[in-house]
């Protein structure tokens, strides 16, 4: 008989938020597969716990090698727990490959459940938490950044996103560029810890107080786009707006549409209006070669 591969949630912040059922698999694991061991130490000796299975390590930089070995563990009969340095594995860490090798060989695939930033932040952000999208860490590079905001600018569900203290700021800048400065969003800071945070606020508003500094865990919460019908924005707005991103480095093609994502119009609205201006001043350039 084959195993079993338990994913385990562990506590964001304040260790009393441990189910009490963590306690039991990392007693009884035959091996405990952990994103941190030095961070499994610390939760291990919180729970009053020791491990009688082996402890091995599972990260990012070791995953696709070590999923094969805990595969066989798992066809040969033993029960292997997932546990990463805070929440449920798989969301934004270690554990998507391990499940996926799992299931494809007929594993048995269970969870502790356990706490969440994702959901506890949405729960406290005062935004509509009826539906809802989680998109993880947005690309490092501004150019990607952008992009990826882009390609959401329309969504009407509320958007969920991790970040790095020290990228805040650049990140709600690109929001507040991409989304609108006034469309509404939540800095969630330290989640069930002694300095928890919750800044709510347009992403104008929010982007200037993260300039000047934050620590911590971070996830950000932001309003999803508005379900009213497009812009009421006459030509001249539209082709100012392409003008802005076209001074600012963006592609002509890039820049509209862009703008036309902003209005929630088609693109080929916006393209029109750029060339009608472009014609008016006698400088027409096919788009996207400047």
């Amino acid at each position: 008989m084959t195993g079993t591969l338990v994913l385990a949630g562990t506590p964001i912040g304040d260790i009393s938020d441990a189910p009490p059922r963590l306690a039991e698999e990392l007693a009884g694991a035959d091996v405990v597969a952990a994103e941190d061991t030095r961070r499994l130490r610390r939760l291990t000796q919180a729970l009053g716990v020791t491990p009688r299975g082996r402890v091995v390590s599972y990260f990012e930089g070791n995953e696709a090698a070590r999923t094969p070995e805990l595969v066989e563990e798992l066809t040969g009969g033993a029960r292997v727990l997932l546990v990463t340095d805070a929440g449920m594995p798989s969301v934004s860490d270690p554990g998507y490959r391990l499940v996926a090798a799992a299931v494809e060989r007929d594993v048995k695939v269970t969870a502790v459940p356990g706490p969440s930033a994702v959901l506890t932040a949405l729960a406290l952000s005062g935004l509509p938490v009826d539906r809802f999208c989680f998109e993880g860490f947005l690309p490092r590079k501004a150019g990607e950044r952008l992009g990826r905001l882009r390609e959401v600018a329309g969504e009407r569900r509320t958007l969920v996103y991790f970040e790095a203290p020290h990228r805040l700021d650049d990140t709600l800048a690109a929001m507040a560029e991409v989304f609108g400065a006034e469309r509404r969003a939540a800095v969630c800071r330290e989640l069930t810890k002694t300095y928890e945070e919750v800044r709510r606020g347009p992403l104008a508003e929010l982007a200037a107080w993260a300039a000047e500094g934050v620590r911590g865990e971070i996830t950000v919460v932001v309003e999803g786009a508005p379900e009213h019908g497009p812009e009421e924005v006459d030509a001249a707005e539209l082709v100012r707006r392409v003008r802005v991103r076209e001074e600012a480095g963006e592609r002509r093609k890039e820049a509209i549409a862009a703008v036309a994502v902003e209005a929630g119009l088609p693109k080929r609205q916006v393209f029109d209006a750029v060339v009608a201006s472009k014609n008016a001043a006698g400088d027409v350039g096919p788009p996207g070669r400047r």
